[in-house]
């Protein structure tokens, strides 16, 4: 993130926010929300700018963004049509809605999350979305591993799991499924309430948005499921939850692994490679959980993975 970015998306987002409320100023300040080198997210009041990766295209971003305008009830609305320019970064606009807590994971909405990404599925794309970009986000995340940690002890068995998976799941060739649209990034914090009076929950974050394998949008709980990240509870209710809204990713009934396995072990190695580099280049030993995925990977590797090859 350049250091100009921050305080320049700040005043952005204050005007912005302003200008929605007639140019009354308002007494509060904005609010850092994430301030990464690919992403920063300010909020001003009842506004929020997001500043997106760079390198970010301009056109592909704006067909995510005028498709979540038109998926009423799924996905959050965005405040402008078209993103802006600022600091050489492609920005939007969107209203602030509340987070899911994550002090409080009894309370998580596993069933909102599913009933939406069942919704999701089921629509056809409003406008021509491109692909998904979940498997060329996890590949990344293995290249970067192979770059940041070559002779760490975790990277073996996380490559090892990788280069099991099929060619479409490692992002090397078109997923077998171009009509469906998905998420691409879907776990609990892309979830937030609408901000009007008793509004329902919404997914937000339309990076990833686009046609594909709806089996990837269920990956990430299917994999914490599988690493024992997620109670057995948890997982039914989110997998019948989506069954029972009609989602299309998996099998009404009977054993949903067919369809589900080779994403959630990309999945898995997406994240266990992410642990191992943030593990590298902080000088620290993975925490219980990062070796829990890694573990999870050499497990993974004595099994052949199950489902169609692609």
């Amino acid at each position: 993130m350049t250091t100009d970015l921050l305080p320049a998306l700040t005043t952005h987002v204050t005007a912005t926010a302003h200008a929605r409320d007639n140019a009354h100023p308002c007494g509060c300040t904005a609010v850092t929300l994430t301030a990464r080198d690919d992403t920063t997210v300010v909020r001003h009041a009842g506004t929020v700018a997001k500043a997106h990766a760079p390198g970010t295209d301009p056109a592909r971003l704006t067909l995510r963004v005028t498709a979540a305008a038109r998926l009423h009830g799924i996905l959050l609305p965005p405040l402008a049509p078209a993103p802006v320019t600022l600091h050489g970064r492609l920005v939007t606009h969107w209203p602030y809605g509340t987070p899911v807590d994550p002090d409080d994971p009894d309370a998580a909405p596993w069933e909102a999350v599913a009933t939406l990404l069942a919704r999701l599925h089921r629509t056809p794309p409003p406008v021509a979305v491109p692909p998904m970009r979940g498997p060329e986000k996890a590949a990344h995340a293995i290249a970067r591993l192979r770059e940041t940690a070559p002779h760490h002890p975790g990277t073996e068995p996380v490559l090892h799991a990788w280069s099991a998976l099929p060619p479409w799941a490692r992002g090397e060739v078109p997923m077998p499924d171009t009509t469906t649209l998905c998420h691409g990034d879907l776990h609990l914090g892309q979830l937030i309430r609408h901000p009007a009076p008793g509004g329902p929950w919404l997914l937000i974050d339309v990076d990833d948005l686009g046609t594909g394998v709806p089996a990837w949008d269920l990956a990430r709980p299917a994999a914490w499921y599988a690493c024992g990240l997620l109670t057995p509870d948890e997982w039914h209710r989110f997998l019948t939850a989506y069954r029972a809204a009609g989602g299309p990713a998996v099998p009404a009934d009977g054993d949903p692994w067919a369809t589900l396995d080779v994403p959630a072990r990309a999945l898995t190695a997406q994240t266990a490679a992410r642990a191992v580099t943030k593990a590298v280049v902080a000088g620290r030993p993975l925490g219980e959980v990062e070796q829990s995925l890694v573990d999870a990977c050499a497990r993974m590797a004595a099994v052949d993975p199950v489902g169609p090859p692609g």
